[in-house]
């Protein structure tokens, strides 16, 4: 199923399959919409521009995200929390190992 999802950092609203939390262009991580993707198809070129400018207002975003909660449910959640010592929020905590990743996959190797 297709969901909305938004990222500040890259003030950008992507349609993507499934509950993601981390963001396919930058790695941080992404709020899921409430709005559906029929809806926001629906919306005009001012009205999404209007929409995306009211999801990087932190006084409005809370109006337009949701939470997914199942993933609580989930091996990989359990096991990635055992991890978490400092209880960081799972957004947070996905898109540093993201982030750790691509930083060793991207430094230089010795030869």
């Amino acid at each position: 199923m297709m969901y909305m999802h938004f990222c500040k950092p890259c003030y950008r609203i992507f349609m993507l399959n499934g509950h993601k939390m981390i963001c396919p262009k930058c790695s941080n991580p992404l709020t899921e919409l409430q709005i559906s993707y029929l809806d926001y198809v629906e919306l005009d070129m001012e009205e999404r521009e209007a929409f995306k400018r009211a999801c990087d207002d932190e006084a409005q975003i809370d109006k337009f995200k949701t939470t997914y909660r199942m993933y609580k449910y989930s091996k990989w959640y359990k096991e990635l929390q055992a991890q978490n010592e400092a209880n960081l929020p799972i957004t947070t905590l996905l898109a540093a190992m993201v982030q750790q990743d691509a930083d060793t996959y991207n430094a230089p190797q010795a030869h």
